[in-house]
């Protein structure tokens, strides 16, 4: 069969699940033909795992920017560029790993992450106090990183019920968070008592073990769809793809994105160094950091398990983007360890919350574009804010402080919630 074929299939069974036959009993059988199976949360705890380990490699260097600086005998802009480097590579990797997601299945696609991930990982480890050979053992470690963030919304697709997707993915995203928290609390604790070397070497070590887990318990599918017919019909990727950048809520979606990720990336890329010239240590740093993941954490589970009830998207990304805005007040200008802790921990509830929402409502909206199609350009715009980190650098005072830039992150976060007002809850939701 054609693409065209397959695409123009994809359209017939979404529109006769719009418009169900008027026969009670036949639509009566075409509904009792999925089954949930709880297999799916071992499938989901497994994926959480290696996403919580490669955010433990990404982000192990920005509490400890200055010591690592020193250590390498490089500056701070080196340093981050260990963290950006992330960012960097998943802009030319994500569309082809997308492709082999819809192609090949999760699966796989997020075992070869998870392999590259381990292997990296170890070499990170071992390279001692050579920066450029660890610089380039993390490249390795970033081109694994698309395989396992683009399939965010692949998995529960393939596993959960329509009405619990958003929460799957908020509780994947709250897995990226607690890898983001581990690194940055556990790494300046053990640099007390560790080399930063060894500190990588375990890390390594631990990535290992995780893709091994994945690959001996994940599953591609259940044994029957978990949901009604049509609603796993999905369209090839080219023509997905193409499909998705005709819809303009799709496009405020990937505004939204980029905005939310490149401001929690680029606070995460320089906590050390923002907070630095207040006078507060790299333990502080860790500490803050740790309190917008744990914000967020709490978040990615209340707010998108809060859009699943409801049945509503763009009511909750306003909550998210509104919230943020003062704690990413707070958090540019507290100069006590009270406020600057609490701000990071608002901030944090309610920008990462904002994610899991956006991802499901670009499936949603998109439909039948793949999810990885979807979620790899959500994951694509965002990572692309990569150039966000880099103003951040670039807008700070001669003296250090980076207040001009998180002004700039206020004034952006405020153009995000006119964007969210052009992005109406998907007609399926609202009918479901």
């Amino acid at each position: 069969m054609s693409d065209k074929a397959n695409y123009s299939s994809g359209w017939r069974l979404l529109r006769r699940e719009k418009h169900p036959p008027r026969n009670d009993k036949k639509r009566k059988i075409m509904t009792t033909q999925y089954k949930i199976y709880p297999y799916r949360w071992v499938v989901l705890a497994v994926f959480m795992l290696v996403n919580i380990t490669i955010q433990i490699l990404w982000i192990s260097y920005a509490p400890i920017t200055g010591p690592a600086a020193a250590f390498y005998g490089v500056d701070d802009l080196q340093i981050g560029l260990l963290s950006m480097s992330f960012m960097i590579a998943f802009i030319p990797l994500s569309i082809p790993v997308s492709w082999v997601i819809d192609t090949y299945g999760f699966r796989l696609a997020v075992s070869i992450g998870a392999i590259m991930m381990g292997i990296f990982g170890i070499m990170r480890g071992m390279a001692g106090a050579n920066y450029t050979l660890v610089l380039w053992s993390t490249f390795g470690i970033a081109a694994a990183q698309p395989f396992l963030l683009n399939t965010w919304t692949k998995v529960p697709a393939n596993w959960f019920a329509l009405e619990e997707r958003a929460t799957a993915v908020g509780l994947v995203t709250l897995a990226s968070l607690v890898g983001t928290a581990l690194g940055m609390i556990l790494t300046p604790i053990f640099m007390e008592s560790m080399s930063i070397p060894t500190i990588q070497l375990y890390y390594g070590v631990i990535a290992a073990v995780s893709a091994v887990l994945f690959i001996i318990l994940s599953r591609e599918t259940p044994p029957t769809p978990p949901c009604p017919p049509g609603k796993e019909a999905r369209a090839l990727m080219l023509d997905g793809l193409k499909h998705a950048l005709t819809i303009k809520a799709f496009w405020f979606d990937l505004a939204i994105a980029f905005i939310g990720l490149g401001i929690f990336n680029g606070i995460t890329t320089w906590v050390e160094s923002i907070i630095r010239p207040r006078g507060f240590t790299p333990t502080d740093a860790g500490t803050l950091g740790a309190l917008m993941i744990l914000g967020g954490v709490i978040g990615a589970v209340v707010i998108p398990a809060l859009s699943d009830k409801q049945r509503k998207r763009q009511m909750y990304l306003y909550v998210a983007f509104i919230g943020a805005v003062p704690g990413l007040i707070g958090l540019t200008f507290a100069t006590s360890a009270i406020l600057l802790f609490s701000s990071a921990f608002v901030l944090g509830f309610f920008l990462t919350s904002a994610m899991p929402i956006a991802m499901q409502y670009a499936a949603e909206v998109t439909h039948p574009t793949p999810e990885g199609t979807s979620n790899g350009l959500i994951q694509l715009f965002g990572q692309a804010s990569v150039v966000f980190v880099f103003i951040m650098e670039a807008l700070k005072n001669s003296d250090g402080t980076f207040t001009p830039a998180l002004l700039f992150a206020a004034g952006l976060l405020i153009i995000s919630i006119f964007l969210v007002s052009w992005m109406k809850d998907p007609q399926e939701l609202i009918q479901k």
